[in-house]
């Protein structure tokens, strides 16, 4: 790389970080704003919880979060203060093409995409389970810890031919009513086993049946077997009745595709929110370089306003990202639809608007 290639690497990041350094803070002040009076509520609370559990890991989500904004913020900043300082009328009198001015941006969001690729798969979600825990016990109210307390009218395949099926379940006491288990070869049942009640024992992962029925199909005959109790193993557990999107925010992409693979084996019908969180951790990283395209025709051309039209420009773009982002998410979960495709709309709208923008900016 050429000293003008170091000199332009060295701003973009050194300005992203400080945009990223001033988003942050603000979103902490906004936050705490909002949560002082949750976090008053309970004497037993420390600072130091609240920083270690809470702030530490709210800090590494928006951080990774605000990534794209505060990369497409930066290049617009810096880019356009290079403009404005006739150093890239300088840098293209000395006959270096738009091409080759971007090369040194391509490695600068390289960098970033390679760090927010890790975040998003691995970091942010480990982080994602503590600071979940500590807003469910100190700030969440009744009707959001009760969200993924009770199951109802739940459904799930366990291989080829065994079913189940819970008339409810609460998630907290591990407890439930109404459960059916049948077993069946090709299209006949062989076996179904009722229980007025079901509890399950983390210790040994086995569940207690209450007043249970077992009925046996044979060819000519049925046979049933009575109890007030039994202890069995099945091959799930209380948390794979909880299917919300929520959760999928606290898995690693590994573990996430792994439970995605798993439950459509089980017969989950729809996986859509959960792939819309997997495709999105790629998406939004892979966006630095559309932005990085976009900011750069926008801003290395000397405008009348300077910086301030350059970003107001660039605001409003980065709205608009935002919104196609959201508007993906919410139709990408939805049964039926292709996930992938909706998770890539913004990507896909906004590439054909850098593809648009840098050869305009080649002319």
């Amino acid at each position: 790389m050429k000293i003008i290639d170091w000199y332009i690497l060295k701003r973009y990041l050194v300005t992203f970080l400080f945009t990223l350094l001033i988003l942050i803070p603000i979103a902490i002040a906004i936050d705490v704003s909002e949560k002082v009076d949750n976090f008053l509520e309970h004497p037993n609370l420390g600072i130091a919880e609240i920083l270690n559990d809470y702030y530490l890991n709210f800090t590494i989500y928006y951080a990774n979060t605000f990534m794209p904004l505060a990369l497409f913020i930066a290049v617009i900043l810096f880019t356009s203060k290079l403009s404005n300082n006739t150093e890239i009328i300088a840098i293209t009198n000395a006959k270096v093409s738009f091409t080759r001015l971007l090369y040194p941006y391509f490695v600068g969001a390289t960098l970033v995409t390679i760090i927010s690729l890790g975040m998003n798969h691995y970091v942010v979600p480990n982080s994602s389970k503590i600071r979940k825990s500590f807003e469910k016990k100190y700030i969440s109210n009744a009707k959001q810890k009760n969200e993924f307390k009770y199951v109802n009218n739940f459904s799930l395949q366990l291989t080829d031919s065994t079913y189940v099926f819970i008339k409810s379940f609460n998630t907290e006491t591990n407890a439930g009513y109404n459960f059916a288990s049948e077993t069946y070869n090709g299209l006949e049942l062989k076996t179904k086993l009722f229980a007025d009640n079901i509890k399950f024992n983390p210790k040994d992962s086995t569940y207690a049946l209450g007043t249970w029925r077992l009925r046996k199909v044979y060819k000519n005959k049925d046979s049933i077997f009575r109890g007030t109790k039994l202890d069995t193993v099945f091959n799930f557990t209380p948390r794979d009745l909880i299917y919300k999107s929520a959760f999928a925010q606290e898995m690693p992409s590994g573990e996430l595709i792994n439970f995605i693979d798993l439950s459509k084996k089980r017969g989950v019908k729809n996986l859509n929110a959960y792939l819309v969180e997997l495709y999105k951790r790629t998406s939004l990283p892979i966006a630095s370089y559309i932005l990085t395209i976009i900011a750069v025709a926008l801003a290395f051309r000397k405008r009348r306003g300077g910086t301030g039209v350059n970003l107001a420009i660039g605001v409003g773009i980065m709205f608009l990202y935002v919104f196609f982002m959201k508007i993906g998410e919410v139709l990408g979960s939805v049964a039926g639809v292709n996930s992938l495709l909706y998770v890539w709309i913004p990507n896909i709208i906004f590439g054909i608007l850098s593809i648009y923008l840098y050869i305009d900016a080649r002319k």
